[in-house]
């Protein structure tokens, strides 16, 4: 019989945890390490340095709350684990961008860069439909859409008619 009860206590326990903010507040705040990992394509050219400090060191403090706390925040201890570590990988490519290349490595840099995302975009473009309305194939659809433009154009022409 206690069985039974603890064994139902601890699912209804749960379901609570679901409408708690030891839930949702980790599950909101995984916004930040996934921006940061999708930075991580990007330039370092746009990385803030004191941006990138600034959430490490929030990541750090909140690492150590959701341990301390009690019943201990699993959820929004990976939260700030996976930010530290994005963070830190984007606090490693603004040194390095900054501070340890040279003015021509960067413009090396710089110019590959951009180089690598016209192709993606040419690509892309290349791939993706020029259109959403795809243009008429037999000569039934083309009499249909001249017929739909004249249409078109003939309630224009009579609601300037009716303007004036």
């Amino acid at each position: 019989m206690s069985f039974s009860f603890l064994h139902i206590f601890n699912i209804l326990h749960l379901g609570f945890y679901y409408y708690s903010t030891h839930f949702w507040g980790p599950v909101a705040n995984w916004g930040l390490p996934l921006a940061a990992i999708a930075d991580l394509k990007k330039n370092p050219e746009i990385i803030s340095g004191k941006m990138t400090l600034a959430l490490s060191i929030y990541s750090c403090l909140f690492m150590r709350f959701a341990w301390k706390v009690i019943p201990r925040n699993l959820l929004l201890l990976s939260c700030h684990m996976t930010n530290e570590v994005a963070q830190l990988t984007q606090g490693a490519r603004f040194i390095n961008y900054h501070h340890l290349m040279s003015d021509e490595q960067r413009e090396q840099y710089r110019a590959t860069f951009i180089a690598e995302e016209l192709s993606k975009k040419a690509q892309t473009s290349l791939t993706s439909k020029t259109s959403l309305h795809p243009p008429p194939y037999t000569e039934a659809e083309i009499l249909e859409e001249i017929e739909e433009q004249e249409k078109y154009l003939r309630m224009m022409q009579d609601a300037a008619n009716v303007k004036k």
